[in-house]
């Protein structure tokens, strides 16, 4: 929970003052994954834990409607969720993406319009911008996919 705490303190610092707002992500949301098998993290050459993120193959209900464009394919994928980093270390999308190509050849993410950091890096890793989903709660998020090269 350490790990979602330093995220939400980057992300209010980088102007995404409304992203992971009213105690999300619940350590009752980590512990679903966790039971779920779907939580993973990375640790660092010291065995710290750096990083944090549910990694969830099949569909994803929030992904079946796609406004403002389509999805690259409609095979089977991964969906990466609720990534957080120490940020002592660069680089941590790119190390959960090659983690996940390890066990998916597609895959999709999705973040909020204010998270400029995750939308860089998405796209600088060749992401594709699919268009908006909306998540259950009703809010818009940018999707994106990505095939396995």
């Amino acid at each position: 929970m350490k790990l979602f705490e330093l995220a939400k303190a980057f992300m209010r610092r980088s102007g995404n003052m409304t992203q992971w707002t009213g105690g999300y992500p619940s350590l009752q949301a980590v512990m679903a994954d966790i039971r779920a098998g779907n939580s993973y993290v990375g640790v660092d050459a010291d065995g710290e834990i750096v990083m944090t993120f549910a990694f969830i193959i099949g569909e994803d209900p929030t992904y079946g409607y796609i406004e403002g464009g389509r999805w690259i394919d409609d095979g089977p994928y991964g969906t990466v969720h609720r990534l957080a980093s120490s940020g002592k270390h660069g680089g941590m999308l790119a190390e959960c993406v090659d983690f996940c190509f390890t066990k998916v050849d597609s895959l999709r993410l999705d973040t909020h319009a204010d998270n400029s950091p995750m939308l860089t890096g998405a796209e600088r890793l060749g992401f594709t911008r699919c268009g908006i989903i909306y998540i259950a709660d009703g809010s818009p998020r940018v999707a994106f996919q990505k095939l396995k090269s």
